[in-house]
């Protein structure tokens, strides 16, 4: 497998995931682990089963029929794999055929399958982790081209011949979850269109500082691009992802660039894929146990404001928006406004972003917040998105702003949008905007007393297209920080 680059902390957005019922029934309907709770309960005393709980081969027929099935090669693939699901979730217990000196081994049902019916959504839940940590094995492991090749004289498997790293191929299918779970998890946090395959390989392969792949760089994207279809075909009949394969008619090509398409080619021939909402719920948890927040909408419905506007900063908007709607509702918007508004003070790092979040959640709390609204204005922090809140709505006798609210709200919410970062274009406008709208804006906003003034000024000088006002700007942030 062509070794990933070193990853860094990824930033995983909230996810919004259907009910546990939902996703129990989703569970419930995966083609494997259909196919393996009816061979559970078609196995009986005579089923005949080796030492590591497979069945014997001449059972493998009688299975396949049982899932209806032809018993033909592909049946009784279907049926091996199923039976291993069975036995690897506890839906069926094997004897070992040593511990009684019996050629075959016995089964008896498992402590899983009544849950199958009995059992509640998290139940089921459970149940199939297990079933997709399985498959995940599965997926991982080797392709044997030459078994005997491998085989110790000691009867053993050699490893050491086999070359395979566990821990390294387990690291890899994680990361590419992980970042098919990014791109999946979209603005919303609903599921979204389709990844192409390429774009995901080359996610796990190529430096995020290399604008133009080398040769060496696509061969291993390719490599991974075509282990990664043979992977997500393990994958799919778990109901962990939708996918669309590989065009079998391009495996006939040969050479590194064949697996990669062109620019001007159908991207859906190299294969697409996206996670289900159970793959969501089921990468999430992965993605738990490795230590990683994988926020989900809802999680701060019930904390306080406080909670809330830490938690939704750095959102994607659509997210955002989603979470402060669940925290609103059943809440009274006068108290939430009080609360909000008091969450949202501060002068540490975060707290310009806390307020452009706060400024949002009282856009949704409606007119109920007034009476909050107005009980801030003559705050130097809050004062001045009270009187933009109170203007948007249309509300009568807003008293002007002091000039000095004008110039600290102005370096407030270019640090929120430096907070957050988000477009370049738009915080671009912002700049000009704000700049244009106020004459010899940088002889008074380096004398604002905020946290934030150097740093805003330096930014400015930086993305302000005009080269003049971009010095004027780091005219500014050199006073600002001598006066400092």
């Amino acid at each position: 497998m062509p070794e990933d680059r070193p990853a860094g902390r990824r930033a995983l957005p909230p996810v919004r995931l259907p009910s546990e019922a939902e996703l129990a029934r989703d569970a419930l309907g995966a083609p494997l682990l259909a196919r393996a709770v009816r061979l559970a309960r078609w196995a009986g005393p005579d089923t005949r089963v080796g030492a590591g709980g497979e069945l014997a081969d001449e059972q493998l027929a009688p299975a396949a029929e049982a899932l209806g099935l032809l018993p033909d090669d592909d049946g009784r693939a279907y049926a091996s794999e199923a039976w291993r699901i069975a036995v690897d979730t506890g839906l069926v217990e094997a004897t070992d055929p040593e511990d009684d000196g019996a050629e075959y081994g016995t089964v008896t049902a498992g402590g899983a399958l009544p849950l199958v019916t009995g059992g509640g959504p998290q139940d089921v839940l459970a149940l199939w982790q297990d079933a997709f940590d399985a498959v995940f094995a599965d997926a991982i492991a080797p392709v044997l081209e030459d078994p005997d090749a491998i085989i110790a004289p000691d009867g053993e498997i050699d490893f050491d011949a086999l070359g395979w790293d566990p821990e390294a191929e387990t690291e890899f299918l994680d990361g590419v979850l992980g970042n098919l779970y990014l791109l999946t998890a979209g603005e919303t946090g609903a599921a979204e269109g389709r990844v192409p395959l390429p774009a995901l390989a080359a996610s796990m392969i190529v430096p995020d500082d290399m604008r133009e792949p080398t040769d060496a760089v696509l061969e291993q994207v390719s490599d991974a691009m075509m282990r990664l279809d043979d992977q997500f075909r393990v994958l799919e009949p778990i109901g962990l992802v939708e996918y669309r394969p590989v065009d079998e008619a391009l495996m006939v090509e040969e050479g590194a660039e064949s697996a990669l398409p062109a620019e001007e080619e159908d991207f859906s021939r190299y294969g697409l894929v996206k996670l289900t909402p159970l793959g969501l719920y089921g990468v999430r948890n992965r993605l738990i146990e490795g230590g990683e927040s994988v926020p989900a909408l809802g999680d701060l419905a019930d904390k306080d404001a406080d909670a809330l506007l830490d938690g939704v900063a750095h959102y994607p908007d659509g997210a955002a928006q989603a979470e402060t709607a669940r925290w609103l509702d059943g809440r009274a918007p006068l108290q939430a406004a009080r609360e909000l508004l008091t969450a949202a003070r501060g002068a540490d790092p975060g707290a310009p972003l806390r307020r452009l979040r706060c400024q949002q959640a009282l856009a949704m709390a409606g007119p109920e917040a007034e009476p909050a609204v107005r009980d801030v204005l003559d705050d130097r922090e809050l004062g001045g998105l009270a009187r933009v809140w109170l203007a948007e709505r249309g509300s009568p006798d807003v008293p002007p702003p002091p000039e000095a609210m004008v110039f600290w709200l102005a370096v407030d919410t270019i640090a929120a949008q430096l907070d957050a970062e988000g477009d370049l274009a738009e915080l671009q406008d912002l700049i000009v905007g704000l700049v244009g709208r106020h004459g010899g804006f940088f002889d008074a906003v380096w004398r604002v007393d905020h946290p934030a003034t150097v740093d805003v000024l330096e930014a400015m000088g930086r993305l302000h297209p005009d080269k003049r006002t971009a010095k004027d700007a780091r005219k500014a942030a050199f006073k600002a920080r001598s006066r400092s």
